[in-house]
């Protein structure tokens, strides 16, 4: 402290090199193989892709099986029709999917992600396009790495070529559930598309493009939230790709079925030959143990298989299996997790079921004219006016009786000449005059309770509102 200057000199540690926090990201070239799993993955990707794109095709009574008609604000799934109104059924589908989505990855870990996630498919598609375009595995890597050439530029513009037509069959088909498709690819052929049709159409085309073409397995490690908060809903019990250790280890390359009794007590039943490696979508290597990059898929299941058959080595090396099975133990199946998310996901189900079963397509609104509280007529009968708003939710046209219920004698004033306008087209929404009265003799308190009821002629089908009747009463 006698005022001398103290000077810092960095410290060097010997060993130690600065590393950069930026990673780049290494291309990966996935080998294709068959086997079991891939053609269970066969049988549930194709069936997403014919329904996708034959779903807006599809008729019913004449018009658009599945639009949702964004103008008209009604959305139309055969013989129903949701509106606006009917939203927080959406919130509680996606409180379903949720659920369902938490109880399988608790049981059986990514499995959507393998099997039926919209980007594992169409991206399935374009590596198996890419695959077309410019081969194998071997060829697509020396291909990347041979100068530009009439060869490599047919075989890349092949490629994207293939790429952009089907993300474009992709974004016209995505925009058809919402434009009635017809109209859209007849425009589309004209040139004649609206501003807002084509926009969306580049759009999603793009969207395509980018995320199954270039963006791949970034997507599913980096963009998807479910990578990140799945760590937390794998246990000990449940089912995933396992690699077996205690079997496997240690690794190491050997002649095919010429190892003497001495080299198979040394080595486990990896020869590490690579391929779960290279069949790997995004590119990790499930020796390493789980890690949250994995989708699931099985590729390298199938792959290990095959290569265990060549060796007459038993299957398995790689497969499905929970950490407690590996390690020895029996897996619980009903456990606590499982016990509650499927409790909470059969009672949200048959809630929204029971919902849509008794749901109305007839919407009774009835508000009070703004203005004075009643009036008094020249009969002496008072009279309340009030606004009646009726929403057909059906896709037929309605006619309506109406009714007024009350402790005191009301009657509905020119109800003749109302009931001439009580009917209503499809999804269309009318709004009328109603006026009620009652003789003044009659109305003994300041306001009396009413009960207004509007039934579908056709159908029976009735829906309930209640509102006020005010006036002078006797003292």
């Amino acid at each position: 402290m006698n005022g001398a200057k103290v000077t810092a000199e960095p410290v060097k540690l010997e060993g130690f090199a600065p590393k950069d926090l930026y990673q780049r990201r290494e291309r990966i070239y996935t080998r294709f193989v068959g086997g079991f799993f891939q053609r269970l993955r066969f049988f549930t990707g194709w069936p997403l892709l014919v329904g996708y794109f034959a779903v807006p095709w599809l008729r019913w009574n004449g018009e658009q099986a599945v639009l949702f008609d964004l103008p008209a604000r009604a959305f139309r799934i055969f013989e129903t029709t949701f509106f606006p109104q009917d939203f927080w059924l959406v919130g509680w589908l996606l409180i379903i999917a949720a659920l369902a989505l938490f109880l399988v990855t608790t049981l059986v870990g990514r499995l959507w992600c393998g099997y039926t996630c919209p980007q594992t498919v169409w991206t399935a598609v374009f590596m198996w396009m890419e695959q077309l375009a410019e081969g194998p595995r071997h060829m697509r890597i020396r291909l990347a790495r041979a100068p530009w050439s009439l060869a490599k530029l047919v075989k890349r513009s092949t490629k994207h070529g293939l790429w952009l037509s089907w993300a474009t069959l992709t974004g016209v088909t995505f925009v058809g559930y919402f434009v009635p498709i017809q109209d859209l690819f007849a425009g589309l052929w004209r040139l004649q598309l609206s501003p807002w049709s084509g926009f969306w159409i580049l759009f999603f085309s793009a969207a395509t493009y980018i995320n199954a073409g270039w963006l791949r397995e970034q997507v599913c490690i980096y963009m998807c939230p479910y990578a990140r908060f799945q760590s937390a809903m794998v246990d000990k019990d449940t089912l995933v790709v396992s690699y077996d250790t205690a079997r496997g280890e240690p690794r190491g390359s050997r002649k095919r079925r010429a190892e003497s009794l001495n080299e198979r007590a040394q080595l486990g039943d990896c020869v590490d030959c690579q391929l779960c490696v290279q069949v790997c979508p995004v590119g990790i290597d499930i020796r390493d143990g789980l890690q949250y990059q994995c989708v699931g898929c099985a590729q390298c299941i199938d792959a290990c298989n095959q290569v265990m058959q060549k060796m007459d080595y038993p299957s398995g090396l790689v497969r499905y299996a929970t950490e407690r099975e590996l390690l020895g133990g029996k897996t619980h199946w009903l456990r606590p997790r499982t016990a509650g998310y499927a409790t909470a996901f059969l009672f949200m189900f048959a809630a929204l079921t029971a919902a849509l079963i008794t749901r109305s397509t007839l919407e009774v609104d009835i508000a009070r004219e703004r203005g004075n509280l009643f009036q008094v007529s020249a009969d002496d009968r008072i009279v309340n006016q009030y606004r009646l708003r009726i929403h057909n939710k059906g896709q037929t046209k309605q006619t309506y009786t109406l009714q007024a219920h009350s402790s005191i004698p009301i009657a509905i004033h020119e109800y003749e000449q109302l009931r001439q306008q009580l009917s209503s087209l499809p999804g269309e929404i009318i709004d009328l005059a109603l006026t009620l009265t009652v003789s003044k003799a009659s109305l003994h308190l300041p306001k009396a309770d009413v009960r207004i009821e509007l039934c579908e002629t056709a159908t029976g089908q009735c829906d309930t509102e209640k509102t006020t009747f005010l006036g002078l009463f006797k003292q």
